[in-house]
């Protein structure tokens, strides 16, 4: 039995029935909910009932198979000739990060963006109890697996794995049955980590990737700061976005150096980049600012959210996304959490402190750049957005974005922009608690916020959430006036 909708009963229901079918056992499973008709489980329970008469008049025996799924590993020698395909997530910041991983021997391929055909394939290989972004990723990879454009037979899967209560770090396992359903178990997973959940011989996270990978999340962070801001004003239509193209390709150039890339010529980049969308002809228009938060995926994927960024502009709006890299400081921030409340490693705390401190003294570069422009905003401490999120919610909620879903919420306020769209795949129970849980206590505290919470669903009605955002806007217009009036 299995509550209605429990995403986390998504992931133990598929281990179940692993486990009974290869013991040649009949699986069956009952959803419970606060319906009272119990016509639906009687008739499951009855066919289970009959099935297992079935078997017994036939004298069926079970030989049952091992359900386990054996991990296969990455080796040194897959990395001269196997593809190694990951995920989209956030095309401003891959696109850059993939030059980083090339760089260091790794035939990487970052997937295009999903499409509704991708999601269609997710549903195919996922419990469909299973959240939004595992469709959307698992969806992408086994798209481009079966599409024939790629020898199986020297192919890998690379992505990201917190280790969390979230079902993020299920994806992994969810991957690998995919490929076991698709008969392709011998493709090798890797799990990109840093809390030691998997390791693979021919992969390995060292200090030359790790800093490639900073300098071009930062980077990402900056382009993302810079074109949602200025573009909704640009007064020659395609410029804001010709300065983008013009600076990736040298962002890129910089990421696929042999050599370990030079820090100060990394910050000299960061201030020129600002300064070439600072020199963009803008109009004096004033537009409503709307910030994006949420689950990092359905924030940061243009597929998963429906295009929300391209929403807000087409709608008069200008987009607010905080940055991607304040996300690893969060994770870093929770092990600090940890060792002060909860009793874990002194030690694994201050190698923590010590990653806070290495990742703000990187970003230092873009940040002193953002604050001597004319248009832009700096980011801000980890430190400070524990200070926003520590009156409202406990920063015992790290499952998912956990508490620092609150903080970036607050944070936007802080920095002007009230009307606030929260992104949520649907049935995302951390969301719910610190994304639509809070809204109540932050219009309390700040009666000018204007904050939606949207869900995302394959199922979900892309009207909903469009007449959604739209009244949102509505609001956002009528306060600009306001203000507009008042001055």
């Amino acid at each position: 039995m299995n509550s209605f909708g429990c995403g986390l009963d998504a992931v133990t229901t598929d281990c179940v029935n692993d486990i009974l079918t290869k013991s040649g056992k009949i699986y069956t499973v009952l959803k419970i909910d606060e319906v009272s008709n119990l016509g639906a489980a009687r008739i499951r329970i009855r066919s289970l009932i009959s099935a297992v008469n079935s078997r017994k008049e036939q004298n069926y025996k079970t030989c049952p198979s091992s359900s386990a799924i054996n991990r296969i590993e990455f080796t040194k020698d897959m990395m001269k000739d196997y593809t190694v395909l990951a995920p989209q997530m956030s095309p401003i910041h891959f696109n850059l990060l993939e030059s980083a991983f090339k760089v260091m021997g790794l035939n990487i391929e970052i997937l295009p963006d999903a499409t509704k055909e991708t999601i269609d394939v997710g549903l195919k290989y996922v419990n469909n109890d299973a959240c939004y972004p595992s469709l959307i990723v698992v969806g992408q990879l086994m798209s481009a697996i079966t599409s024939g454009k790629y020898d199986v037979n020297k192919l890998a899967v690379i992505m990201s794995q917190t280790g969390g209560g979230c079902r993020a770090t299920n994806y992994i396992g969810f991957s690998r049955r995919a490929l076991e359903k698709a008969g392709m178990e011998y493709i090798p997973v890797v799990s990109i980590n840093m809390g030691g959940i998997e390791t693979n011989p021919g992969f390995k996270l060292d200090a030359n990737l790790l800093t490639r990978a900073a300098f071009g999340a930062i980077f990402g962070d900056i382009f993302m700061r810079c074109v949602y801001h200025m573009r909704p004003y640009e007064k020659e239509p395609g410029s804001v976005n010709a300065v983008h193209q013009k600076w990736i390709k040298k962002c890129q150039n910089f990421l696929s150096t042999k050599k370990l890339p030079n820090y100060f010529t990394f910050r000299k980049m960061c201030r020129e980049i600002v300064d070439d969308f600072d020199r963009i002809p803008i109009t004096d228009e004033k537009k409503p600012r709307v910030g994006i938060v949420g689950e990092i995926l359905v924030k940061f994927a243009p597929a998963a959210n429906n295009h929300l960024v391209e929403l807000l502009e087409s709608e008069g709006a200008e987009a607010v996304v905080p940055d991607l890299l304040d996300f690893m400081l969060y994770c870093f921030y929770n092990q600090i959490y940890k060792a002060e409340h909860l009793g874990t490693k002194k030690s694994t705390a201050k190698i923590a402190k010590m990653g806070i401190w290495a990742v703000e003294k990187i970003r230092g570069a873009a940040t002193d750049a953002l604050k001597k422009s004319k248009n832009f905003t700096p980011p801000s401490s980890i430190y400070d957005l524990v200070s926003y999120a520590e009156p409202i919610v406990s920063i015992g909620n790290q499952t998912g974005e956990g508490w620092f879903l609150t903080g970036e919420m607050v944070e936007l306020i802080h920095e002007g922009v009230n009307n606030i769209v929260c992104t949520q795949p649907f049935g995302c129970l951390p969301n719910h608690v610190v994304g639509k849980g809070v809204i109540k206590e932050l219009r309390r505290r700040y009666p000018q916020s204007n904050v939606v919470a949207i869900d995302y669903d394959p199922g979900a009605s892309e009207v909903n959430q469009l007449n959604r955002i739209k009244l949102m806007l509505s609001t956002a217009q009528k306060n600009l006036k306001k203000e507009q009036n008042l001055r």
